[in-house]
């Protein structure tokens, strides 16, 4: 096939690229630099802008310079790649600027998606994310409603965000939305030298009842890899094991050298911390199922955090 990736050099796209090279696709890579250094975001679900200086030219794929912010110069390339896919993996959570990621799944789609569909193509396939959900007390599953009438306004804004990406991706004859787990490993957050691991060093992580849904990065390069055949839909991608801050995070904090005596709840008192027993569960900080990416061939290489932090 030919497939045109926006996100190339992201977290997820660094590691899609060679998967879709090794299996006989031309592979067409958008960037914002001459060389290939960089796009307009990193790879999702809670990871971090990792592209910049990150070549894609060569080896099977073909970098262009564009923007997805700039129509016509995206409608131009889109054409001239001829892509039989369009895969949008960009994020721009380079510092936690959630209104511009925010930006990117409403604009950015728009855009991406126009081009594909003004190019004739008929496969799209975009990174969403698995804790949009509203609330419950299991697992979502992918006929869960999004969480569109959350009462905190930033929440909301989030999954406003999220909805309208999935409904652009929609209008293409046939796409996969791929509902990404909280991203852990190389170039996220959850790593070493990452967000999460400063958070640890200073004892500020999560620690609390809420339930995580986990992935690690190249799981979720695999799914997207497979989504290439998948039948058209929303696809949770999460390892297998949902698990609370409580349990995760002093797992977590031990895998980059910090101390996992953390307090599975806590309060803040006189600028200490101590347990909270009467912290309750975000009611919508669920988890998610994988049960349908399973019957559809795909199994985690990491099955769970337990082991995939360590890994």
């Amino acid at each position: 096939m030919r497939i045109f990736i926006a996100g190339a050099t992201g977290a997820i796209g660094r590691r899609l690229v060679p998967l879709l090279v090794a299996e006989g696709h031309q592979v067409t890579a958008l960037t914002r630099r001459r060389g290939g250094s960089s796009v307009a975001g990193a790879g999702e679900a809670g990871g971090r802008r990792t592209g910049e200086g990150s070549p894609v030219d060569g080896g099977g794929v073909r970098a262009v310079v564009g923007d997805v912010y700039d129509v016509g110069r995206l409608r131009e390339v889109v054409a001239e790649a001829r892509p039989d896919v369009v895969m949008h993996q960009l994020t721009d959570l380079a510092s936690r600027d959630f209104a511009a990621n925010g930006r990117i799944r409403r604009e950015g789609t728009r855009n991406l998606v126009d081009a594909a569909l003004a190019a004739g193509v008929r496969r799209v396939v975009s990174q969403s994310i698995a804790w949009a959900y509203e609330p419950g007390a299991i697992p979502a599953t992918e006929s869960t409603p999004l969480d569109l009438h959350a009462t905190d306004a930033t929440r909301r804004a989030t999954v406003e965000a999220v909805a309208t990406l999935e409904s652009i991706t929609a209008e293409a004859p046939e796409w996969v939305v791929l509902r990404y787990g909280m991203l852990y490993g190389p170039d996220t957050w959850y790593t070493k030298g990452g967000l999460m691991a400063d958070l640890a060093t200073t004892g500020n992580l999560p620690t609390g009842p809420d339930i995580t849904s986990f992935l690690h990065v190249d799981d979720a390069a695999t799914a997207a890899a497979a989504a290439l055949t998948w039948p058209t839909g929303a696809v949770n991608i999460v390892d297998d094991t949902p698990a609370p801050a409580s349990t995760w995070a002093p797992a977590f904090a031990e895998s980059v050298g910090v101390s996992p005596d953390l307090p599975t709840d806590h309060r803040a008192r006189d600028g200490r911390r101590e347990l909270d027993p009467s912290a309750a569960r975000t009611p919508w900080a669920r988890g998610a199922s994988n049960a349908h990416a399973r019957s559809l061939g795909w199994t985690p290489t990491h099955p769970t955090w337990h082991t995939g932090f360590t890994s």
